[in-house]
C-alpha cells in the first residue's frame, strides 16, 4: 500500500497540474457527498438551538419579563460588566507578567514554573471558590489558626469573600492560565530582534514589558482574554454560591425557580448579543497590526540571568501565584478527603464515578466524529461556503452551557411534542423520552466543545497537506478508503489530543450537565456542586480531587507533548 501511494505522489509531482484539476473537478463540483452532508447536518445542529432562540426572543413577552426586566436587569448587566471589566484587567497583568518572567528570565525554579503555572487551570472557578470559602469562614483553617495559635480574633469583614470582588479574585486566580499560557508560547516561537535590540538600547525590563511586549502580543493577549470572559459568562457555580446575580443564575432562577422559560430565552438571547458585541470587540481590537519577522534569521530569546534581589523577586512572585492557585486549595482538599474518604467512598460515589465517565467518553467521542468530518470536509473543498461552515463549529463554545441547554431544551420538546402519537404506539412512558435522556446532554456537550476537537485535528490536517490523498485518490481509492486508510492515521495525534482535551472539559461542566442531566444522574462534578451548596464543603473534596487530578494529569501531558513537538 505504502508503494502504491509514493508511487501515485511521484505522479501528482510529475502531472501537478493534471493532479490539480483533477482535485478541483472532484471537491469544487461534486458538492453532494458524504462528507457535505454530514458537515452540514453537523452545524445545523449546533446552530440550531441559538436560532431557536434568536427567533423566540422576539416573540410577545411573557407575563413575568416585565418583572424581570424592570427588577433583575439591570443588576444583571451591572454584575456581569463589573465581572468581565475586572477580571479580564487582573488576568492580563498576572499572566502576561508571569509569562515574560519565564520566557525572557533565568531564576531559580523557571524550568518547573513554565509548565506549573499552568496547573490552576486544572481546578475548575466553582470548585477554587467553594475550597476558598472553607479556608477563610470562621471554622476554616485560617481563622482558626489565628484564634488557636496567635489569639487573635479579627472582624469577619476581612475573611468575606462572598460578593463580587472575591468572585473576581477566584475568577482571576483559576482562569489567568488562558491568557499565560498563549502569551508564553507566542513570546517563545517569535524573533528576539526586537527585546535584544530593546536591551541594547539600554531599556529595563519593566519598560521593554510594556513598550515592546505587551503590543507585539496584542492578538494572543486579546484572544486569551476573550477566552477568560466567554469563561466567566458560562460559569454558574462560582456566582450561585457567592451570591453575586448574573445572567447564568438568572436563567436557572426563572426556568426553575419561576417555572418561566419564555423569560429565561429571553435572558439567553441577551447573553448571546453582549457575547457578539465581546467578539466584535475582540476582531476591532486586534486591528490590522501584525508583526511579522524582518529577518529570516529566526531565534528564540536567550534568556537573561536574574542575580539578587530581582531573581529572588521573580521565584517568590511566580510561587505565590502557582502556591495560591494550585498548592494551597489542593492540600485543603486532600485534608478535608482524609477526613470524610469513608463517609463519601460509597457504591452511590463509584455510580458517580461510572456516569462522570460515560457522559465524558460519550461526548468527546461524538465531539471527535464531528470535528473529523467537518475538517475533512473543509480542506478538501476550498470553497467560500466551506469556510463559513467551519467557522460556525466554534459558535458552541462562545455561547455559555445555560444558554445552550434552553436552547436544546426547546428543540427536543418540540421533537417529543411531534413523536408523541409514536411514543404512545409503542407504550413509551412520557412524552418527554428525548428531551429528558442521557442524548440530550451528550449532543449538547458536542455542541458546547465541537470547537476544541476541529481545532486540534484542523491544525494537523494543515501540516499534512492534501499530497498523500490525491495520491490516493489517483490510484483509484475511493474518499471513504482514502480517509480510513491515509488521512485518519496521519491526525492520529491531534485525534488523541482532541479526545482527551474534551474529556477534561466536559467531566468539569457544571451548567450544562445540572439543566440537562436526566432524573437521578448525577456526575463528579454536580456533586461536588449539591455537597457545596449544602454547606458540605469537606464531602466536595473527593469528587472535586478527582476532576482536579485527571485534568492536571491531562496538562503535564500535553505540556511535554508540545515540547516534544516543538524540538
Amino acid at each position: 500500500m505504502k508503494c502504491r501511494i509514493l508511487d501515485g505522489v511521484r505522479h501528482f509531482l510529475i502531472y501537478g497540474k493534471r493532479g490539480v484539476l483533477l482535485n478541483v473537478s472532484l471537491f469544487s463540483s461534486k458538492y453532494i457527498n458524504i462528507w457535505s452532508i454530514l458537515t452540514v447536518g453537523i452545524v445545523l445542529t449546533v446552530i440550531a438551538p441559538n436560532f431557536v432562540i434568536l427567533l423566540q426572543f422576539f416573540t410577545e413577552p411573557a407575563d413575568q419579563w416585565d418583572h424581570v426586566r424592570q427588577y433583575l436587569l439591570p443588576d444583571l448587566l451591572k454584575n456581569t460588566g463589573l465581572l468581565l471589566f475586572f477580571t479580564g484587567l487582573t488576568t492580563i497583568f498576572i499572566g502576561t507578567s508571569l509569562a515574560w518572567l519565564v520566557t525572557a528570565y533565568d531564576f531559580p525554579g523557571t524550568r518547573f514554573f513554565k509548565w506549573g503555572l499552568i496547573l490552576p487551570l486544572a481546578i475548575p472557578p466553582y470548585i477554587g471558590g467553594y475550597t476558598y470559602h472553607g479556608m477563610l469562614n470562621y471554622t476554616g483553617v485560617i481563622q482558626t489558626t489565628l484564634r488557636d495559635t496567635f489569639e487573635l480574633d479579627l472582624d469577619q469583614k476581612y475573611f468575606d469573600i462572598l460578593n463580587l470582588p472575591g468572585a473576581v479574585f477566584i475568577f482571576t486566580l483559576f482562569l489567568y492560565p488562558y491568557i499565560y499560557t498563549m502569551t508564553q508560547t507566542y513570546l517563545e516561537t517569535q524573533s528576539a530582534s526586537l527585546i535584544e535590540n530593546a536591551r541594547l538600547l539600554g531599556k529595563n525590563g519593566t519598560k521593554i514589558y510594556f513598550s515592546v511586549v505587551l503590543p507585539i502580543s496584542r492578538a494572543v493577549i486579546i484572544g486569551g482574554t476573550s477566552l477568560v470572559l466567554l469563561e466567566v459568562l458560562n460559569d454558574y457555580g462560582v456566582v450561585q454560591y457567592f451570591g453575586v446575580p448574573t445572567f447564568t443564575t438568572a436563567i436557572f432562577q426563572t426556568w426553575f425557580g419561576m417555572n418561566d422559560l419564555a423569560s429565561a430565552i429571553k435572558l439567553s438571547a441577551t447573553v448571546m448579543f453582549i457575547i457578539a458585541v465581546l467578539l466584535i470587540g475582540e476582531r476591532i481590537l486586534r486591528g490590522r497590526k501584525q508583526y511579522s519577522y524582518t529577518t529570516s534569521r529566526v531565534h528564540p530569546l536567550q534568556k537573561k540571568k536574574l542575580t539578587g534581589r530581582k531573581k529572588w523577586s521573580a521565584f517568590f512572585y511566580c510561587l505565590a501565584i502557582f502556591s495560591i492557585g494550585f498548592v494551597i486549595p489542593g492540600l485543603q482538599l486532600v485534608s478535608w478527603m482524609m477526613l470524610t474518604y469513608e463517609k463519601v467512598v460509597t457504591a452511590e460515589f463509584w455510580t458517580l464515578l461510572t456516569n462522570s465517565l460515560i457522559a465524558a467518553i460519550s461526548g468527546a467521542a461524538m465531539i471527535m466524529i464531528g470535528a473529523l468530518v467537518i475538517a475533512n470536509f473543509t480542506r478538501l473543498n476550498k470553497s467560500l461556503p466551506a469556510k463559513a461552515l467551519s467557522k460556525m463549529t466554534i459558535l458552541g463554545y462562545s455561547i455559555p452551557g445555560a444558554v445552550i441547554a434552553v436552547g436544546i431544551s426547546t428543540v427536543f420538546i418540540y421533537i417529543d411534542n411531534v413523536l408523541a402519537a409514536l411514543y404512545e404506539q409503542f407504550d413509551m412512558d412520557g412524552t418527554l423520552f428525548l428531551s429528558t435522556s442521557l442524548l440530550i446532554l451528550i449532543i449538547a456537550y458536542a455542541i458546547r466543545f465541537l470547537a476544541i476537537g476541529f481545532n486540534a485535528i484542523d491544525a494537523e490536517f494543515d501540516k499534512a497537506g492534501t499530497s498523500f490523498h490525491e495520491a490516493s485518490r489517483l490510484l483509484g481509492k475511493g474518499s471513504i478508503s482514502t480517509f480510513f486508510k491515509v488521512d485518519l492515521p496521519m491526525v492520529k495525534g491531534a485525534v488523541i489530543s482532541g479526545f482527551i482535551l474534551s474529556f477534561i472539559e466536559i467531566l468539569k461542566e457544571l451548567p450544562l450537565t445540572l439543566i440537562l442531566r436526566p432524573f437521578n444522574f448525577d456526575t463528579l462534578s454536580t456533586k461536588a456542586y449539591q455537597y457545596a451548596s449544602d454547606e458540605q464543603i469537606q464531602e466536595a473534596a473527593l469528587p472535586s480531587l478527582l476532576i482536579i487530578t485527571l485534568s492536571a494529569l491531562a496538562i503535564y501531558f500535553f505540556y511535554y507533548v508540545l515540547k516534544k513537538e516543538r524540538s
